[in-house]
């Protein structure tokens, strides 16, 4: 296996782990994911043969690699879910229930200009409650499905 072949692979499954875990939601679009790890393997071979340092070439690598995905939707509503309603369902269906709910949630994120420090700025703290108050909501209609 070449190093380029060997890299694009690295990469795919880095992105491939970050998106099952904070972007269900993408987490089955191939076409996204072998571009990315195309870009970020040939990003990190640029970088190499122009002589930089490993450790530049890998922050050169996965700025392209996860461009744009480092505030998740589905994390807020996880962690929503973590933090306000773990009482009443077992641990082993919080994500579950999580996956179900960021549908239900998503209108509420379109309010807001989510940038990669979106979860640092005031504006999370009201989408936060926005995300409680839905699913409290959905719950009162809906009952735990």
């Amino acid at each position: 296996m070449n190093t380029q072949q060997k890299d694009l692979s690295y990469f795919r499954l880095r992105l491939q782990e970050l998106l099952n875990t904070s972007f269900p939601e993408k987490a089955s679009d191939q076409k996204f994911i072998e571009q990315r790890s195309s870009w970020a393997a040939n990003a990190y071979d640029g970088a190499f043969r122009s002589g930089n340092p490993i450790e530049q070439c890998n922050e050169i690598a996965n700025y392209i690699l996860f461009e744009g995905l480092h505030f998740s939707k589905f994390d807020t509503v996880f962690q929503v879910v973590c933090n306000e309603f773990d009482t009443i369902m077992a641990d082993e269906e919080l994500r579950p229930f999580a996956l179900k709910m960021l549908p239900i949630c998503e209108p509420l994120f379109n309010k807001y200009e989510l940038t990669d420090d979106f979860a640092y700025g005031y504006e999370f703290n009201l989408l936060y409650t926005e995300i409680t108050g839905n699913i409290a909501i959905w719950i009162e209609e809906n009952g735990l499905q």
